[in-house]
């Protein structure tokens, strides 16, 4: 039987908010509601925070809509400023690497949509590191960086 959810009483165990000092906060959407080949996701993100170390995906297609709130979103090295009802589809494997950056005032808030796809391999460009999902590990050159986290407000690599 189908279960209609609302995003102001989604269970605990699909909202990730680390702490209230985290600069993003993400309610999943999609798995919530038992999406199993689509994730769909609303992030906030706090002023001055990002959303993401900037990445590309090998075969994860992905859609986003500003909901609220105004930023940048750097994509391909461009710097192109966003606000509530723009859109933009980042389709697969075409190493279109992206981040959104909140340079504003106000939360942004942008729902977030894609596949899931097995054998993903995500490259982070600035930090020249591989990560493969599978195996949740992550490689800069041939060696296991174990340390290294996605998130934008962990230490990368020195």
């Amino acid at each position: 039987m189908t279960k209609i959810h609302n995003t102001s009483s989604c269970p605990r165990e699909f909202i990730d908010d680390a702490d209230s000092l985290s600069p993003m906060k993400t309610i999943a959407l999609g798995s919530a509601a038992g999406s199993e080949r689509l994730y769909v996701n609303i992030d906030y993100i706090k002023p001055g925070a990002k959303s993401a170390k900037y990445h590309s995906h090998s075969l994860q297609e992905e859609f986003f809509l500003i909901l609220k709130g105004s930023g940048v979103l750097r994509i391909n090295d461009e710097m192109i400023e966003v606000s509530a009802g723009d859109f933009v589809a980042k389709p697969a494997g075409k190493g279109i690497a992206h981040q959104f950056i909140n340079n504003g005032d106000d939360i942004l808030q942008i729902l977030d949509c894609g596949t899931k796809d097995r054998g993903d391999v995500v490259t982070y460009p600035d930090e020249g590191i591989i990560f493969v999902k599978d195996i949740g590990k992550a490689f800069k050159g041939e060696n296991h960086e174990q340390q290294w986290s996605s998130e934008p407000i962990c230490d990368s690599l020195n």
